[in-house]
């Protein structure tokens, strides 16, 4: 079963294909109202239409795993809880990901800021993930500000140290995923490649938003973007594939840490 382009929301998409993770299958706990506590300048849902830290029910895990039963039997690799904003806002993110889990037998992923971290419930719960990818954009204020535009005043080095916190005491496998929109300083680099050193990741994803993004909400977002778009979307920024290889090798020879990098 692969979903359509369509306006009505349906919890389990895709399977969507990741150039970091295989085929995947998504799950969606916030719904059709985009919910994030940051608005990304290059995010692929569009401008994010509730943009809270405020963690709540969003969808119901009955209806989630109603959904995920029709997709049986999950000729995926593996499972993404993504979707309509950050995950974690899902005050039910633990029972989902107990019952997919138990449901499926497959591996499972959940894709987030790492803003909600300070919660003692979401680090729990994200320690029942197979996987989890931080997103990391940034080393300075002036960058979390100009392309996360997070929904409160957040103060970076706690979020850097609570990633740490979590990383320590996590078993599965931790990635670290920096969207680059335009090429960084050396001080910029220098200082991220400290930060990682220090967080020791399994692997570190380096993208640049390659894909446009559209002008409104669009739901199809939280799959793959087709050539034709029968909505308005704005092209964006990039580095090219040379400078994004040079940052990537540049990472492991100095960290040792696998480092992948997303090429057109």
């Amino acid at each position: 079963m692969i979903t359509k382009l369509t306006d009505e929301f349906i919890p389990v998409y895709g399977p969507v294909k990741s150039w970091r993770y295989g085929r995947s299958l998504g799950i969606d706990p916030i719904g059709k109202i985009s919910t994030c506590s940051f608005n990304c300048v290059y995010c692929q849902l569009g401008e994010i239409e509730q943009k809270i830290s405020d963690r709540s029910v969003y969808v119901s895990t009955t209806e989630i795993l109603l959904n995920l039963q029709k997709f049986a039997p999950w000729d995926v690799d593996i499972i993404t809880l993504s979707g309509s904003g950050e995950p974690t806002l899902a005050l039910n993110l633990k029972e989902i990901l107990q019952e997919t889990k138990k449901l499926t037998n497959k591996p499972i992923l959940v894709l987030t800021n790492g803003t909600t971290l300070t919660n003692p419930e979401v680090k729990l719960a994200l320690t029942l993930a197979d996987r989890v990818s931080i997103k990391i954009d940034a080393v300075t204020s002036k960058q979390l500000q100009g392309i996360n535009r997070p929904a409160e005043i957040l103060n970076l080095s706690d979020i850097w140290e609570n990633i740490k916190d979590f990383r320590d005491k996590y078993q599965g496998k931790l990635a670290i995923q920096t969207m680059i929109l335009s090429p960084w300083n050396t001080q910029n680099k220098v200082e991220y490649i400290n930060l990682v050193k220090y967080l020791k990741p399994d692997e570190i994803q380096l993208n640049t938003p390659t894909r446009p993004k559209p002008i409104k909400r669009q739901l199809d977002g939280r799959g793959n973007h087709t050539e034709y778009h029968p909505y308005a979307v704005q092209k964006l920024k990039c580095i090219s594939p040379e400078k994004l290889q040079n940052f990537a090798e540049e990472i492991y020879k100095n960290t040792n840490i696998p480092v992948r990098y997303k090429q057109k």
